[in-house]
């Protein structure tokens, strides 16, 4: 039987299990998608802790994983779009980390053949969010933003789309990843007290926008550099929303297939690349999600099924 990740509890990486569940059939306008690999992301250990449970209840047992990357393994009447032996990429809340996923037509968009598996499982997430802030602060070659979190995920996406429209990028991260962040091509900026005299001191004129990943006093820091609220995107402290009037534009502002393919795009191009942190197989979710809770990645953490990628593969591709 396939397998797929579920929980039946709210609680740490213990609760998460790799079980049998039916093979999903397609209905009308839907599609099977063979999995090849799937994402890891911060939201969903909030989700499965219960962080979220009053404004995202789960359904006990719970599936996970939200982005992918796979085959066409059957298509349900109606399907023209896709046919058997299609690869894709697509975005199904909650049902990702699993051997297949059912979903709905419009909800796929093709990968090309040229991108690796891990990179195309990652762009419906990271590679749609990074895009949308980016895209909504409406960067430009006046701009001297602040990425934090710059070696993440997102982070490292958003450096790269920020530097494309002529920003000029400090991210901030611990000394460690500094070789990475320049190798994305920004200016690296540790974390932790000081941080804003630290990028006082690393230019020459004035922070015009921040990009905020990590929270935890990142948006107070942005408005002590005397950055407006209006250019300010965070993804991590939702009372400085509130609060400070910031923005929290993300990936439900690029969730559309177009925006996935024209990333991937890019990605041949070699516009943009996806760094891939590791690779591990669907049976080792729980140590995954243990690698992601300590924060200190470069690029994402994937998971694979076993069928093209494998399970001890490690792939680091910043652009050059």
């Amino acid at each position: 039987m396939p397998k797929a990740v579920r929980f039946s509890r709210y609680g740490g990486p213990d609760v998460l299990e790799v079980v049998d569940v039916d093979q999903p059939a397609p209905g009308p306008g839907e599609v099977v998608v063979a999995v090849e690999v799937a994402a890891i992301n911060p939201g969903e250990i909030s989700i499965r802790v219960g962080a979220f449970a009053d404004l995202w209840p789960a359904s006990f047992p719970e599936g996970q994983g939200n982005d992918y990357a796979g085959v066409v393994h059957a298509v349900g009447p109606g399907v023209e779009a896709f046919q058997p032996g299609d690869q894709v990429m697509g975005f199904q809340p909650r049902a990702a980390q699993a051997e297949f996923v059912r979903t709905g037509a419009d909800r796929l968009a093709r990968k090309p053949t040229e991108l690796g598996w891990p990179q195309a499982a990652v762009v419906p997430g990271v590679g749609a969010t990074a895009y949308a802030e980016v895209e909504a602060l409406d960067l430009s070659e006046a701009d001297t933003v602040v990425v934090s979190a710059g070696a993440g995920g997102v982070g490292s996406i958003a450096v790269q789309l920020a530097r494309l429209r002529g920003a000029t990028v400090l991210a901030t991260g611990s000394v460690s990843s500094f070789p990475f962040l320049e190798s994305l091509g920004a200016i690296p900026i540790e974390y932790g007290d000081g941080l804003t005299e630290r990028i006082r001191k690393a230019v020459s004129g004035s922070v015009t926008a921040y990009l905020d990943h990590f929270g935890r006093g990142n948006v107070a820091a942005a408005l002590d550099l005397g950055v407006p609220p209006s250019r300010i995107n965070t993804l991590a402290d939702g009372t400085a929303v509130a609060r400070h009037l910031a923005s929290s534009v993300g990936q439900a502002e690029a969730d559309t297939p177009e925006v996935w393919e024209r990333l991937a795009e890019m990605a041949v191009g070699g516009e943009v690349a996806f760094p891939i942190d590791s690779v591990y197989p669907l049976a080792d979710v729980r140590v995954a999600y243990t690698k992601l809770a300590e924060r200190h990645t470069r690029g994402k953490i994937v998971l694979t099924m076993g069928r093209a990628v494998p399970p001890t593969l490690t792939v680091t591709s910043p652009l050059q």
